[in-house]
């Protein structure tokens, strides 16, 4: 490694007391000999305001230069709270990791610096990677206080409104209207909802269910998450600690109901979000919600913040000849439960995680399943090789170190570093990927050899978490079929161009759901939709394109992913819902 323990801190202080005389210096003359020449600086909003990576020390002085003098950055000393600077492996390169705070002008943050000796200039220790990140706005700070609805502090006032009487007004919004409404109540909704509340930004969430958690609840009946159960915790409340390692989706969604009260989050079920329009002057959205009644509510916040998830309108291919099929067609996300086509013949077309779990489920009713392949698919075991993703959740930091760790990994390191993973796991797995294209299934491992984090950064899908399903295929017990190699859909089932007939009672179609514009078109009309253009994956930048960031659209947010991605990001889209409440941004 780099270097002894007991000299590692040393070295970052070191770089941090220079760094910080550099950007006082007029001009910045100093700075570029601090960083190498392939460096990486991340900023959350700390300097710059927007989540953007730079990369080059010339572009990274250029954006210095353009932002200290406003920020007015000081105080960046190794935080003696966290995690201690030690010598690290990331990205397959050897490194001096070191969390550190600081204060702008506006706030107070946390970093993460990456140092590595430079062998043009005597072996001199430069900033690999640097991650500025904002924790919080003075005087505006999160609110973790004893308080009740709506900030208010308890008395025992026994003629007076008691704790349940103060809740039930906070979430009638009878007298008042919500500066945020948040829509969808899944873990992007409740994260972003419970980071405002502490922000004292006034927030309702809606969702169309109608119960809390019915967005997981829902689901078909054997779901389990797929990656463990400590990367998964949501903001403030963690799972408690007799937790099973992989969460059943019913225990989630118990929590979520558990999580809406403890939190006290507003939240209004059965609700639909019908659209709405902003208007430019008032600043203001213009909405109008149906309730479960009937009766329709309109609103005008300040902020819409969509956290429907990556996963919205289902995705229906257009197969002409599907319509002359004789039995039942389900997309995946009306699926529940095999047992009623015990002995039946289905055919499960898409091969994501979503069409697997549904082939495993059907098979294990009883019923004979064939899944049919639309497109290669990566295939990675969900013990141990889809786990290694997560290793830095098992070195050591606490969860809050390990999310600013995660956050500070500019996208070409975690590009390369998924590459190597990948790699690794394709090894782990050798047996069973040889198996399952010896039985003429069609892999993939992402573009570049990236993997399946990758695959749903940019897509959303393309590929299974094996908990059993490619080992029965392996063996010949779940049946697999080409989607190119069907004709034509008939009123028996799928005709290949073999001439044989596939019998089917029931199609499920597992592909996936459409881009999240769609739904944009459809509640706010196609001006908003082209003005903001695609959400979510990379297109030419570096980071997810309209997610958890201002768009092109004012008062008009996006929050979706995984447990691990919502609670990290929500934190800073909350601090730039809460910066435009008080002035800060417009």
């Amino acid at each position: 490694m780099l270097a002894r323990a007991d000299t590692v801190a040393t070295i970052a202080e070191s770089w941090l007391a220079q760094f910080e005389a550099a950007l006082a210096a007029p001009g910045l003359p100093r700075l570029e000999r601090l960083f190498h020449a392939d460096s990486h600086w991340r900023d959350v909003l700390a300097l710059t305001w927007h989540i953007k990576t730079v990369s080059g020390s010339d572009a990274i002085v250029r954006e210095l230069a353009t932002h200290a003098g406003r920020a007015r950055p000081t105080g960046f000393k190794i935080d003696l709270h966290r995690t201690a600077p030690r010598a690290v492996r990331r990205a397959g390169t050897d490194a001096i990791e070191a969390i550190f705070g600081f204060e702008t002008a506006q706030g107070r943050g946390s970093g993460v610096l990456r140092l590595t000796p430079d062998a043009d200039d005597g072996g001199r220790s430069k900033a690999w990677t640097l991650l500025t990140a904002l924790d919080e706005i003075k005087g505006h700070e999160e609110r973790l206080g004893r308080s009740g609805p709506q900030g208010k502090a308890y008395s025992r006032d026994f003629r007076g409104p008691n704790w349940l009487d103060l809740r039930k007004a906070a979430a009638q919004y009878g007298d008042r209207e919500p500066a945020a409404l948040v829509v969808g109540g899944g873990q992007a909704g409740l994260s972003i909802a419970a980071r405002l509340a502490q922000l004292g930004v006034d927030t309702l969430i809606v969702d169309r269910e109608a119960r809390i958690g019915d967005n997981w609840r829902k689901r078909y009946h054997a779901l389990v998450l797929h990656n463990q159960v400590h990367v998964n915790h949501l903001p403030y409340m963690p799972f408690p600690p007799n937790w099973p390692t992989y969460i059943p989706k019913d225990k989630l969604a118990a929590w979520f109901e558990a999580y809406v009260e403890s939190l006290e989050l507003n939240y209004w079920t059965g609700t639909e979000f019908e659209g709405g329009s902003y208007d430019e002057k008032a600043k203001r959205w213009s909405v109008v919600l149906r309730r479960a009644d009937g009766t329709q509510r309109q609103m005008h916040p300040r902020h819409v913040v969509m956290a429907t998830g990556v996963s919205g309108i289902p995705s229906l291919p257009d197969i002409p000849s599907l319509r002359n099929f004789g039995g039942k067609v389900l997309h995946s996300s009306q699926y529940d439960d095999g047992e009623a086509w015990r002995g039946k013949n289905v055919l499960v077309i898409g091969s994501g995680n979503s069409g697997h779990d549904i082939a495993q489920d059907l098979h294990s009713a009883g019923a004979k399943v064939t899944l049919v392949q639309r497109s290669s698919t990566m295939i990675v075991n969900v013990e141990p090789s889809a786990q290694l993703q997560y290793a830095l959740y098992d070195e050591g930091p606490s969860l809050e170190d390990c999310d600013l760790i995660t956050t500070s990994m500019p996208l070409p390191l975690v590009r390369k570093s998924h590459i190597a993973l990948t790699e690794t796991a394709r090894n782990m797995d050798k047996e069973l990927l040889d198996g399952l294209e010896r039985r003429g299934f069609k892999l993939d491992f992402g573009e570049d050899g990236s993997g399946w984090q990758f695959k749903y950064l940019t897509r959303g899908g393309g590929y299974y978490f094996n908990v059993g399903c490619s080992d029965l295929i392996v063996k010949g017990e779940i049946g697999l079929a080409q989607f190119s190699d069907i004709a034509t859909f008939v009123s028996a089932g799928a005709r290949m161009r073999s001439g044989e007939t596939l019998a089917a009672d029931l199609i499920v179609l597992a592909t996936g759901y459409k881009g999240q514009e769609y739904l944009v078109s459809k509640l706010f009309g196609n001006d908003v939709a082209g003005r903001l253009g695609p959400i979510w994956g990379f297109g030419d930048g570096q980071e997810l394109r309209n997610m958890f960031a201002r768009t092109a659209q004012p008062g008009l947010w996006f929050i979706a992913g995984s447990f691990a991605q919502c609670r990290i990001y929500s934190k800073y889209l909350g601090l730039q819902i809460k910066a435009c409440e008080v002035g800060l941004l417009p």
